[in-house]
């Protein structure tokens, strides 16, 4: 039997009185954790199944004759991959107009679903959000390190089978460019989007210039920035905008994009696992904390917080995380940090915009500064920030 981590997010409880879209990239769990953690369904559909997706196709009346043949007017109905044949989505709006049924559809690309027509259910079923592995799901495990998360990523079948994880993540790129990108037709130049992929790869985490990117890859403008729609839209980076309140400063306008997953990101931009005294190491690390970041806010019921960074349009002073309005982090992988290290968060902190200042860092314990900029070690923040310490969570689900 294959080993299964429970994950943070119930969505069964919900289920007991509202329909739910569960979104997430590839492969990080969302088949697995219907079939552990939600109740037995009345009807299971999976769309990657050929057979029936053809049967589909050739029958868009097809589900709803088969609940109306089973007499389904009650329980729960799973809907895999829905984004393979949103047109279903019309009998959804239609049963649970008319039912008691309840249904949770899963799908990979937020595109697909919003061409068609995911609008339509009017608020009748919650967006909720699957990422990958995150800390309070395998902060126990004797394995749990930087350097394995560096090297095998947080997806579960990664994560669980490090021997395996390079071959994995080797073909996650392809399996990604078949299902979401050649499959459904989604680009004209597939060679140039793969070279667009491994450069966006390669720029994990940085502020993207698209008209600067385009000229590097000799491509339109508009081309990449069709191009990161898709990425966005498929769930394989997040955009961290810049944060536009500071009162005296002039801010960047640039866009950050990080890969929802550090060891995707480090297998299509072909790289080793970093030694900490390399500069990818920082850039890793970085990574992680916004991986960690960004499944908190979904997790937690924060739906009006945005993280975005603070950086001036000289770039002479960058913060990398803004949580909401409250919260500023500087991420650095140094073991001890010094002045040199604090100089762009003293710098925003001048501004008194926020509650609390923090540097997540590789020290050993948590220091707090004379000027209230609090240190800490990076086990430390993420036990901090999942229990609601940093920001605090509306709920936890």
């Amino acid at each position: 039997m294959k080993e299964y981590i429970k994950r943070c997010i119930d969505l069964d409880r919900i289920l007991n009185r509202k329909s739910v879209f569960l979104i997430g990239p590839r492969m990080c769990g969302k088949s697995m954790y219907v079939k552990n953690e939600i109740r037995e369904p009345v009807l299971y559909w999976n769309l990657l199944s050929n057979t029936l997706y053809y049967r589909i196709i050739r029958n868009p009346a097809l589900l709803e004759e088969t609940l109306k043949a089973e007499g389904l007017t009650e329980g729960l109905v799973v809907i895999d991959e829905i984004q393979r044949a949103p047109q279903l989505l019309y009998t959804v709006h239609q049963f649970i107009e008319d039912t008691g049924l309840v249904f949770l559809m899963t799908g990979s690309s937020v595109r697909k679903l919003k061409t068609g027509g995911v609008n339509l259910l009017g608020g009748r079923a919650l967006e909720k959000k699957l990422h990958p592995l995150c800390y309070p799901e395998i902060k126990d495990r004797d394995d749990y390190c930087l350097e394995k998360i560096f090297k095998t990523g947080l997806l579960p079948e990664m994560y669980l089978h490090p021997e395996d994880a390079d071959e994995a993540l080797e073909a996650y790129e392809g399996l990604y460019l078949e299902t979401e990108i050649q499959l459904e037709n989604e680009v004209n130049n597939l060679p140039g989007f793969i070279s667009f992929l491994e450069k966006a790869a390669l720029s994990n985490g940085q502020q993207i210039n698209f008209s600067a990117f385009a000229s590097d890859l000799g491509v339109s403008r508009q081309a990449i920035k069709t191009w990161y729609r898709i990425l966005l839209d498929t769930l394989m980076v997040k955009e961290v905008r810049p944060y536009g309140k500071t009162k005296k400063r002039k801010e960047t306008s640039f866009s950050r994009f990080y890969f929802f997953d550090v060891g995707i990101a480090r297998s299509i931009s072909h790289m080793t696992v970093p030694t900490d005294t390399m500069t990818e190491y920082g850039t890793f690390f970085e990574t992680y904390i916004a991986m960690e970041l960004a499944a908190y806010i979904d997790y937690s019921g924060l739906h009006n917080t945005e993280l975005t960074y603070y950086r001036t349009s000289d770039g002479k002073r960058e913060v990398d995380f803004i949580i909401g309005d409250e919260a500023a982090i500087e991420v650095k992988s140094a073991k001890a940090i010094t002045d040199r290290h604090l100089a762009n968060i003293r710098e925003l902190k001048k501004e008194g915009i926020f509650s609390s200042y923090i540097v997540v860092s590789r020290e050993e314990s948590p220091r707090m500064l004379d000027d209230g900029i609090l240190i800490l070690p990076w086990k430390d923040f993420l036990d901090r920030l999942w229990n609601g310490k940093i920001i605090w969570k509306q709920y936890h689900q």
